[in-house]
C-alpha cells in the first residue's frame, strides 16, 4: 500500500461493554500495516478517550486480543482505565 513509512493500517472490530451502567467501546484492531503491539490489538475507548496501553489486550487472533484485554480490566473501575490527558495506542 502507498502509505508513510510510520504509518500504521488497521482494521477494526467494536465492542461495547457495559459496566456500572456506562458503555465502554472495545476496538479490536487488525494490523493491515505498520508496526504493532501484536497482529491484533483490543483498545478500549470511550470514542475520544484511548484507554492506557496497560489496559489494551494484544494477541495473534481477535478472540486472544480481545481476551487479553478482558482479563487486563476485570474488576477495575471505568475511570480508571483512562489517563487524564491525551489518547495513547499501544505500538511497541
Amino acid at each position: 500500500m502507498d502509505l508513510h513509512v510510520n504509518d500504521i493500517l488497521t482494521r477494526i472490530t467494536r465492542y461495547n461493554l457495559i459496566r456500572s451502567g456506562r458503555m465502554i467501546y472495545i476496538d479490536v484492531h487488525q494490523k493491515i500495516q505498520g508496526h504493532l503491539a501484536g497482529a491484533y490489538i483490543a483498545v478500549p475507548n470511550l470514542v475520544n478517550i484511548v484507554a492506557k496501553p496497560e489496559h489494551q489486550g494484544a494477541g495473534d487472533t481477535e478472540p486472544l486480543a480481545l481476551e487479553d484485554c478482558l482479563k487486563k480490566i476485570k474488576g477495575l473501575n471505568v475511570q480508571d482505565l483512562f489517563p487524564t490527558s491525551g489518547p495513547t495506542v499501544k505500538n511497541n
